[in-house]
């Protein structure tokens, strides 16, 4: 179902070659399908001259920084028109499942929030007027938007198209040249809506290389005319990215790592906080940044909660991603299965009890059994760091402020959720949580109306919303007095 798009994506050309073209001058680098662990493609990286070619090619577009606002939003609904269109062609899907393992709902429903994003982001700078303000007698102060400069955008597998799209889509509404450097595990998805974007867009305005960040991302960080980066990904590397970008007082946006806290209150309902934590835990595969880490039910609700969450675990079928019985595929990542029996086994070595599928595991691919750790103890790793896979340990408690400590000492700030039935005291809880993010009873609590972001560990900035959209702006205040006579 794939080939064909693939085989478009790898021979497309554009102003400045995307890697994967076949002129691309750097390395071949293989994809492998996380369902079989086989090599379906490859790709070529670009090297430091398709890096500066880039960067050259952004240097010279900034002339469309001073197009009509009418002229930005169409280009963005032009990207949502073509992106929802191969969208129901089922080849983008299906490519995004063989990159990833997340099933092909979840692909779909990718693209969906990809074309919603260039949507609401051309609303959202419709929405954007210029602030005058007569609050000092004979002088009229007003504040005004202008495009940061160039931007660097540098995004995950886990998500290879709607993040990107969360930020591409600000960028360009703004104002400000994008250059794009995709992961190199989920590159196809990636490129895909590079080119779709690219086909709508000013000559130069959005520049692609795949590459390693010596030969990319360095020296895009390093240009004076680059001002802000956008980064997707783990707290480590987001730390390298700060360090980098700190020299030239460059704005950052990071959306870094999460240890998600889930707390079920005594009033909750046991079956419904079940389902919510399904949810919240095992979408796409458990690999979200967002996905719900830290488990506390409160020893009211506890047996039933348990008992429906560990019957809901069992019953999930992992196997064939493009298969629509499943519910969990392989993870992207070929060491990750590996890296959840680490976690289980370490859980297990402190006191827990893991809880596992009683459906047995393909025996090809990357795939990693769901996984429930009851009486996880506090200092256990699946406790304290981010576990990004299909393991979920459970904590009862019995003092909330014990449960906000042990949520606050991970230094992430991300992600949280809440269940209870009443809601004003849900509320109260959320607000007490250390999360840019929070569901109350709900595992989905994005959208791309409102801002998504961290603190502490898990960032600094914004994505979606207003807030998004500012992120690649600059503001000038013109204070303006009449000359009389």
């Amino acid at each position: 179902m794939t080939d064909r798009i693939v085989s478009q994506v790898l021979a497309a050309d554009t102003a400045v070659r995307v890697a994967g073209h076949p002129d691309a001058g750097g390395a071949r680098l293989a994809v492998h399908d996380p369902a079989n662990g086989v090599a379906f493609a490859e790709v070529t990286l670009g090297a430091a001259a398709e890096a500066a070619a880039a960067l050259d090619a952004a240097k010279k577009s900034v002339g469309w920084v001073d197009s009509p606002v009418a002229e930005r939003t169409a280009a963005l609904r032009s990207i949502a028109d073509a992106v929802e269109q191969l969208a129901g062609q089922d080849e983008w899907p299906a490519l995004i499942t063989r990159e990833t393992g997340k099933r092909l709902a979840e692909g779909r429903a990718e693209l969906g929030l990809t074309v919603a994003y260039f949507r609401i982001t051309a609303e959202l700078l419709e929405r954007q007027s210029t602030e005058q303000f007569d609050v000092v007698p004979g002088i009229r102060h007003e504040v005004r938007t202008r495009p940061i400069g160039v931007a660097a955008v540098l995004t995950p597998w886990n998500f290879p198209v709607s993040i990107p799209a969360r930020k591409i889509a600000p960028a360009v509404a703004a104002g400000a040249p994008v250059l794009f450097k995709p992961s190199e595990i989920a590159p196809l998805s990636s490129l895909v809506l590079a080119e779709v974007c690219a086909r709508h867009l000013p000559e130069g305005w959005l520049s692609t290389v795949l590459g390693t960040p010596e030969d990319v991302v360095n020296p895009w960080l390093a240009d004076p005319a680059v001002r802000v980066v956008s980064f997707t990904g783990s707290t480590r590397v987001g730390k390298l990215v700060a360090a980098q970008a700190a020299p030239h007082f460059l704005r950052t946006v990071l959306e870094l790592g999460g240890c998600a806290p889930f707390v079920v209150l005594p009033d909750a309902d046991p079956a419904a906080a079940a389902e919510t934590l399904v949810v919240a835990k095992y979408r796409n595969n458990g690999q979200s940044c967002i996905a719900a880490n830290q488990v506390f039910v409160a020893a009211e609700v506890a047996e039933e909660f348990t008992g429906a969450f560990v019957a809901a675990t069992r019953a999930l079928r992992v196997g064939d991603p493009t298969d629509p019985a499943t519910d969990l595929g392989p993870l992207a990542p070929a060491g990750d299965p590996a890296r959840m029996a680490e976690i289980v086994a370490d859980a297990v070595a402190r006191g827990a009890r893991a809880v596992t599928t009683d459906a047995g595991l393909p025996t090809t691919g990357h795939f990693a059994a769901p996984t429930v750790l009851l009486d996880a103890p506090d200092d256990c790793r699946a406790m304290t760091e981010e576990i990004f896979g299909p393991v979920a340990p459970v904590r009862v408690y019995r003092d909330l402020d014990e449960v906000l400590r042990l949520h606050h000492a991970t230094g992430y700030g991300l992600a949280g959720y809440v269940c209870g039935t009443d809601l004003d005291a849900a509320r109260a809880v959320a607000g007490r949580l250390r999360a840019g993010i929070v569901g109350v009873n709900t595992g989905t609590p994005n959208t791309p109306w409102v801002p998504f972001g961290g603190l502490g560990h898990s960032g600094l900035g914004y994505e979606g919303g207003r807030p998004g959209l500012e992120a690649f702006q600059s503001f000038q205040s013109v204070a303006t007095r009449p000359v009389e006579g």
